[in-house]
């Protein structure tokens, strides 16, 4: 498993810690920059967010699908 691979894990299992991260870091962001960047803080939050809820369906769809793997070992 690769760096990246191991990221995605750790994201996914921990979305609720990240976005919690992500919103701070954003709203410091905003506050150093006294706002006038807020529009584009507020699209990378956008993106972030997206991408967090793409790991975490695809996290939940291996978890599934590793499911149906071991009930049709079992069933065999």
């Amino acid at each position: 498993m690769g760096f990246l691979d191991k990221a995605k894990d750790l994201v996914s299992q921990n979305s609720e810690k990240v976005s919690e991260m992500k919103t701070k870091a954003a709203d410091m962001v905003d506050e150093k920059t006294g706002g006038k960047y807020a529009d584009k803080i507020d699209q990378a939050e956008d993106m972030m967010d997206k991408g967090i809820d793409k790991l975490e369906e695809s996290e939940g769809a291996a978890t599934e699908a590793a499911g149906d793997v071991a009930d049709a070992a079992d069933e065999a």
